[in-house]
């Protein structure tokens, strides 16, 4: 009778544990996308001026995923000959990345302490990391869409030294930190950012090196950045897929961000295929071409693996779990992926020969396209909502109203 007695209390202990930690990843996903929206519960008599200042301290810091989404469809447009959709992308991505400094700098210094706490705990400091690849990506841009190729590559210093400014500033903040996380809830797929941020690095050196004087030299950076962004996704993966399968997964807590599993995979593609294609350029990578055929092959083959189970997954989330589907800056991770798989299959056909490969992005540029497009009317329309509500709120209610 004891042993039952015990072990039906052990039951209900269990029962308690479990609905406490869905109750807190509920509470936690609603203030993630609350605080990624500036929307963070604040007093009923917070004046409007309050409100603008408390939207600034609480901004979203993976924002400049919208430049890497834009940047990234733009660039496979101009690959299957979309040139006026990518121009247009193009002016569009640079008022963006303009806009999100501005938002980033006065953040920076009027609410420092807000961004020093974001960009030193695990669940939010490799957002930071969306700066170094939207650089990067606005770069190549400016490298394949324009002739300003000197603009590309002060992008490309900008982007190398916010890179190190911000990956070791996470990486010892999270380390040395006394109280941590568990892996359950320190770790999602916006620390697969660190791939992302790294091999953009690569792609655009691989597009600049020829303006640079020393060619040799860029290259080995970008050779450099493409095993290093491999091997932080081996590492990384490996951490989060295990935490998928060994730990209780809410439908709360499967983020857009995930997407950027599949994203990274992308990214480390389109590397691998640039450096294949600028091979000639270097007798290294020449005498390392048939290594990095097979490297690159292999992170396209893990990347196509990941987008049915993706898709499932978002199925399960929405259809089944019933998470409304409503716009957060998170959803351009999302649309990222979906750019960065189309180009860097475009590209991978090109430098290895697969001509068959280049039927893929006819039809996945659509879709990219389309998600860019909900996505970017999601943000407009929250916008605009945002507005009517603050305007709504200045005006005087019941008798008070004139």
């Amino acid at each position: 009778e004891k042993t039952v007695g015990r072990r039906s209390q052990s039951g209900r202990k269990s029962k308690k544990m479990n609905r406490r930690r869905r109750l807190w990843f509920k509470s936690a996903s609603q203030y993630h996308e609350k605080s990624a929206r500036g929307e963070v519960p604040r007093p009923s008599n917070t004046s409007t001026t309050n409100t603008n200042r408390s939207a600034i301290a609480s901004f979203f810091p993976g924002y400049f995923a919208l430049v890497m989404a834009t940047g990234s469809v733009s660039l496979a447009a101009y690959l299957l000959g979309m040139e006026r959709i990518a121009q247009v992308l193009f002016w569009i991505n640079i008022a963006a990345y303009m806009t999100l400094w501005a938002i980033t700098l006065v953040r920076l210094f009027r609410y420092h302490a807000q961004f020093v706490y974001d960009l030193t705990h695990h669940a939010s400091g490799a957002a930071f990391l969306t700066t170094v690849a939207a650089t990067c990506v606005l770069g190549t841009q400016f490298a394949v869409l324009t002739p300003y190729k000197t603009l590309a590559v002060s992008l490309w210093f900008v982007g190398i030294a916010l890179w190190m400014a911000l990956i070791y500033t996470f990486f010892v903040a999270v380390t040395v930190r006394e109280s941590k996380p568990t892996l359950e809830t320190g770790i999602s797929g916006s620390w697969l950012l660190v791939v992302v941020s790294t091999e953009s690095i690569c792609v655009l050196g691989t597009w600049v090196a020829q303006e640079i004087d020393a060619t040799d030299l860029v290259l080995f950076i970008a050779l450099l950045m493409y095993l290093l962004g491999a091997m932080l996704y081996i590492l990384l993966a490996s951490l989060i897929f295990y935490r998928w399968i060994f730990f209780n997964m809410e439908a709360e807590a499967l983020a857009p961000n995930y997407w950027i599993d599949m994203g990274a995979t992308a990214i480390i593609t389109l590397a691998g295929s640039r450096l294949l294609l600028v091979a000639n350029e270097w007798q290294l990578l020449e005498e390392l071409t048939p290594f990095l055929k097979g490297f690159t092959l292999f992170f396209w083959a893990i990347g196509t693996w990941w987008i049915p189970l993706l898709i499932a997954l978002g199925i399960w989330r929405h259809v089944f779990e019933r998470v409304p589907l409503s716009y957060t800056p998170e959803y351009w991770s999302l649309v990222f992926p979906l750019g960065m798989y189309t180009a860097a299959t475009f590209v991978l056909a090109q430098a290895t020969g697969v001509s068959f490969l280049s039927i893929i992005p006819t039809f996945f540029i659509y879709l990219a396209l389309m998600g860019w497009g909900i996505t970017f009317a999601g943000m407009i329309w929250q916008l605009v909502g945002s507005r009517a509500r603050k305007q709504n709120a200045r005006m005087p209610k019941g008798k008070d109203r004139v």
